[in-house]
């Protein structure tokens, strides 16, 4: 055993929509220090690990999580107290044996993922390694194309847009770098457009920018403009990505599912009314994923976008899959989907995001590594993103700093690789 767990620590920090989540810090025996703090989302699947919060209306308007830190500090520190650091899968499964639930509800997956974050971080501190080289060692160094949210809309703006995310993907670049130059030079030209055309440039929670259109169309008609401004091509430079996050449209009409547009026409359609949406857009913008085209019940649906759409642009499951093996499982027996939206929290260990991951890729389905809206300077993901060889990573916008700490451990990374890292090609 090279380093056991030696003491555990956890707090109550505020994360960036201003509530409160779990950092925790471990202590190895050879006094190696990690620390890790948990995300937690806004958009959330009903099918995702339990986040505990406290409930008590009284402080944070009942968001506090001072019950995932007591079970921190106590019920798993004392059970995890000698463990081998260097043998994760032991640690998770003994976390995951200790709440004894499916859905981590016991113990709390902020928790339990919190712990096992910090104690990857330990693990790098002590082997003297980056991060990524002791969750997985990979052959070779692939960065990830970023999905840059730069128009924010459903549950995660003020606005009229249903949709939740538009984001570039400057898959054209010969850089992780340079790729990351083209989506901010982009970004700004966004702003400029905005403001010149008299719509507000304040952002939403993941940073992009949260204007009152008239249209969706119209968000789409200021990305291609944006994209041209800046000097780059749409389709070969940069294409678009949307998380439609569609969980959050439906309506149960009997026993059909309906999928309403209640912030832009308030127009109500089938799965396969709105399918036909997304082929109408997919001709007219360089589209290259749709993530949550459809809502995370609706496997009917799913089966049919996949039929119609699988072969021409990546369908990335959040909600129907919530990194769970489980579910990722039975999408692949019903051919649902192409990709899974990878999200620490969803699942509340590292071990079993791996296991995803690994399922994922596997099966030829594309894995796409997610921050949450409520976000925390760690840049675990960044991390997981490179070890993984994900080839695409989701963090937000190119501004608000727990945002563009991921994007910047990915310049280091690249940096530090003496010139041996790869931009991935998930859409050569």
């Amino acid at each position: 055993m090279a380093a056991s767990i030696a003491s555990l620590q956890a707090i109550q920090i505020i994360d960036s929509r201003g509530n409160p989540t779990v950092s925790v810090e471990v202590t190895l025996s050879d006094g190696s220090v990690g620390e890790a703090s948990v995300p937690s989302g806004a958009s959330t699947g009903e099918f995702e690990a339990v986040e505990l919060r406290d409930g008590d209306s009284r402080r944070f308007r009942g968001k506090g999580v001072t019950r995932a830190v007591d079970n921190v500090n106590s019920k798993i520190a004392a059970a995890v107290k000698g463990l081998d650091a260097f043998d994760q899968e032991g640690l998770d499964r003994r976390l995951i044996e200790l709440d004894g639930t499916k859905n981590k509800g016991s113990l709390g997956a902020n928790a339990i993922l919190g712990v096992s974050l910090a104690v990857a971080h330990a693990r790098a501190a002590s082997a003297g390694k980056e991060l990524y080289q002791v969750i997985l060692e990979p052959k070779e160094i692939i960065l990830p194309v970023p999905m840059v949210n730069v128009i924010n809309g459903g549950a995660h703006a003020n606005n009229s847009l249903d949709i939740q995310e538009f984001m570039l993907v400057p898959h054209g670049a010969p850089t992780y770098s340079e790729g990351l130059r083209y989506a901010a030079e982009t970004f700004h030209a966004l702003g400029d457009l905005l403001r010149d055309d008299g719509y507000s440039t304040a952002v939403g929670d993941e940073g992009g920018y949260a204007p009152r259109f008239e249209s969706t169309e119209l968000a789409f008609d200021f990305l291609l403009r944006a994209i041209e401004k800046a000097g780059y091509k749409p389709g070969e430079s940069i294409s678009l990505a949307l998380d439609v996050a569609s969980s959050e449209l439906v309506e149960k009409d009997g026993s059909s599912t309906m999928y309403r547009f209640e912030k832009s026409t308030g127009e109500s359609m089938t799965a396969s009314q709105l399918i036909s949406v997304y082929e109408d857009w997919m001709s007219k913008y360089p589209i290259v994923s749709i993530e949550d085209g459809l809502g995370e019940n609706d496997w009917e649906g799913w089966k049919e976008i996949t039929a119609r759409l699988g072969s021409k642009v990546q369908l990335v499951g959040d909600d129907l899959f919530v990194t769970n093996t489980e579910r990722l499982a039975q999408g692949i027996e019903m051919h649902v989907g192409n990709s899974i939206l990878v999200k620490l929290n969803q699942i509340g260990t590292l071990t079993e995001t791996l296991e995803a991951i690994k399922l994922a890729q596997s099966n030829r389905y594309t894995a796409v590594i997610s921050h949450r809206s409520g976000e925390t300077s760690d840049t675990t993901i960044a991390d997981l993103a490179v070890a993984t060889s994900a080839g695409q990573i989701k963090t937000g916008s190119m501004c608000r700093a727990e945002r563009m700490a991921k994007y910047n451990r990915l310049l280091w990374i690249e940096a530090k690789s003496g010139g041996k890292a790869k931009y991935a090609t998930p859409f050569a």
